[in-house]
């Protein structure tokens, strides 16, 4: 297996950068659209837990958007093979004095439906 080849770091990395803009433009259909829509599909918030793609997609039709001021910090893209990657990153924003971490991890599971986050978990700390 071949990690971080080149194209394939690029197909996630543009994923990324469109969730990125649906979540800061509160995109909900992009949002939506970008993860799994299965009963496996899980996402840890930071004040809440959603098991499956029905939980998910009816958290973010009533969850409050994230500030527009938020930046990215730290970017880290890894794939594993051609089908599997994680996505790690750091954000701040005006919002809050912390610091947020972000984790996803995109398969691609059909070649028609391209990258999906198949998995998901954000948290806040305490700037170190």
């Amino acid at each position: 297996m071949e990690i971080n080849q080149p194209e394939v770091v690029a197909q996630v990395q543009a994923a990324f950068v469109e969730y990125e803009r649906a979540l800061v433009d509160n995109d909900v259909a992009a949002m939506n659209a970008l993860f799994w829509h299965t009963p496996e599909t899980v996402r840890y918030g930071i004040a809440e837990i959603q098991h499956g793609g029905e939980a998910i997609r009816a958290w973010r039709e009533t969850c409050e958007p994230v500030p527009k001021s938020r930046k990215l910090h730290r970017t880290v893209v890894t794939t594993f093979g051609t089908d599997f990657a994680t996505v790690s990153t750091e954000f701040t924003s005006d919002a809050t004095p912390l610091i947020g971490r972000q984790m996803q991890t995109w398969a691609r599971l059909d070649s028609a439906d391209g990258w999906k986050i198949v998995a998901a978990h954000v948290s806040l700390i305490a700037m170190p």
